[in-house]
């Protein structure tokens, strides 16, 4: 690929493309509906029954809306601050945890990339059975080629990119809901009082909510979305309405088709189907013809959630760059506004992660766990951040004055980040880890290109801690203390 004149130039020269609230809303909604929503059946029916999955979205409901409204206040009581999640976590903690903010919420999106890639060879494979459940080296083969296909075609310009998202967000939505339709309409009442309670192999009902915490987190990724491409907004206050009107579109969907699926067969039947398991379920209830009908509705939805996932994670980075927290080669931008450079890199995670999951013993399960993650500490130093600026607005250039709803909302925000990064696990956190700490990297060259010092000390500090959890990672995969 060549560059031409403009690829040199710094993206501060030129305006940047402006979205509408309808555009930025289907970039909230094309993101959150994935791969995860058609996993959903499956995921939730090996850890828990009805009841429990009531709870769990009840707490994952009202924990991601308050993240939601989070985001929604932060747009507007700091207008300043683009490319949300990680200008946040900067404006409150400083420059090291804003880099790692970035840093591991760019991953997060390079990893939940390749979980769409994996789900769709998986169901691809369901009949040409050399792509397995989409970790064989085809399957990874042909992933690839789709890789760098959108690559190429983000390069074309970010504007046309948002546009097809929006068309895509449309024609995906449909085939969801008339998945919820078809199911209520097969519903059986005794499979699904006989799966009220749950299995023999789940635990107690706190130890089922947790086991579904990680597949809640996955499948609500995508809530900030218009978040972090604020500086494409035509109006600032769309952010924040983009942002709940996306949220609150999606929650009902992805909680029906958890619950429906309990009425049309046994939780343990479920819980063994191959991915994505919503077409399984739906096969049961009215035959072949609802694998197909599925499979389609899911490449649909896999390929426009790509997409949106891909122009954010391109975006993170590029502005990152701009406020000098990641080497300025990340800075590049076309005269189409794509930063080039960024979406190599971005794609460039995305093979390699994709390759990793030939080892994997389950492919899309390891992709979408390390995805939520890597996604957490972002969410949490945001939500905290928030806290900040409750209590002290005047100290974080706050726009207009704190409430104590804000205080409260902000507070339960970083209670329920704490309690998803619990339910996440050690091995999840070690593998982050190993992520992270080579990430300094790019921190460090940052600083050189600045003639600074690397690390004061706080940030040697915070450095340390990261490689010490990096080496743990290693060494306990190497023992076999945790697998891939």
């Amino acid at each position: 690929m060549s560059a031409s004149a403009t690829d040199t130039g710094s993206a501060t020269e030129r305006p940047a493309v402006k979205l509408t609230l309808l555009t930025l809303t289907a970039m909230v909604v094309g993101s959150m509906v994935g791969a995860g929503v058609f996993s959903l059946p499956g995921r939730f029916a090996a850890e828990t029954g009805v009841a429990g999955a009531l709870i769990s979205w009840t707490v994952a409901g009202v924990g991601m809306l308050m993240l939601a409204f989070v985001f929604q206040a932060l747009a507007v009581r700091r207008p300043d601050l683009d490319a949300g999640v990680y200008a946040y976590a900067k404006a409150g903690f400083g420059e090291y945890l804003g880099f790692f903010s970035a840093f591991g919420y760019w991953a997060s999106a390079c990893v939940g990339n390749v979980t769409y890639w994996v789900l769709i060879m998986s169901t691809v494979g369901a009949i040409w059975p050399a792509l397995g459940d989409g970790d064989t080296l085809l399957a990874i083969v042909l992933s690839s080629v789709g890789l760098w296909g959108f690559f190429l075609l983000i390069r074309r310009g970010v504007k046309e990119a948002a546009a097809i998202n929006r068309i895509v967000t449309v024609a995906k939505i449909v085939p969801i809901l008339f998945f919820v339709v078809l199911a209520l309409f097969y519903f059986d009442p005794s499979a699904f009082a006989d799966n009220f309670g749950g299995a023999d192999y789940a635990g107690s009902l706190f130890e089922q909510v947790r086991g579904t915490m990680l597949a809640t987190v996955f499948v609500f990724l995508g809530v900030e979305g218009a978040s972090v491409y604020s500086r494409h907004a035509k109006r600032r206050e769309d952010v924040g309405r983009a942002t709940l009107l996306g949220f609150l579109s999606v929650f009902a969907v992805f909680a029906s088709v958890t619950i429906v699926s309990y009425g049309l067969m046994p939780m343990g039947e479920i819980a063994e189907l191959r991915q994505p398991s919503m077409a399984g379920v739906l096969e049961a209830a009215v035959g072949p013809w609802g694998t197909w009908f599925v499979s389609i509705g899911l490449i649909v939805s896999v390929l426009g959630a790509y997409l949106a996932w891909t122009l954010m994670a391109a975006e993170v980075l590029f502005v990152a760059a701009k406020d000098d927290d990641m080497p300025r080669f990340l800075r590049r931008a076309t005269s189409e506004d794509v930063p080039v450079p960024a979406l190599l890199m971005t794609t460039a995670l995305s093979q390699i992660v994709l390759v990793i999951t030939l080892f994997s013993d389950d492919a899309f399960n390891f992709a979408l766990d390390l995805t939520s993650a890597l996604s957490l500490i972002p969410f949490l130093l945001a939500a905290a951040f928030a806290v900040k600026l409750a209590l002290r607005p005047e100290q974080e250039g706050a726009v207009g004055r704190s409430t104590r709803s804000e205080l409260v909302i902000a507070a339960l925000a970083v209670l329920y980040t704490a309690f998803l990064l619990y339910a996440a696990g050690l091995k999840s956190v070690l593998v982050s880890f190993i992520l992270y700490a080579p990430s300094t990297i790019l921190f460090v060259k940052a600083r050189q290109e600045q003639n600074r010092r690397a690390f004061s000390p706080a940030e040697a500090v915070l450095c340390g801690l990261s490689v010490v959890g990096a080496v743990l990672g290693v060494i306990a995969l190497a023992a076999g203390w945790i697998e891939l």
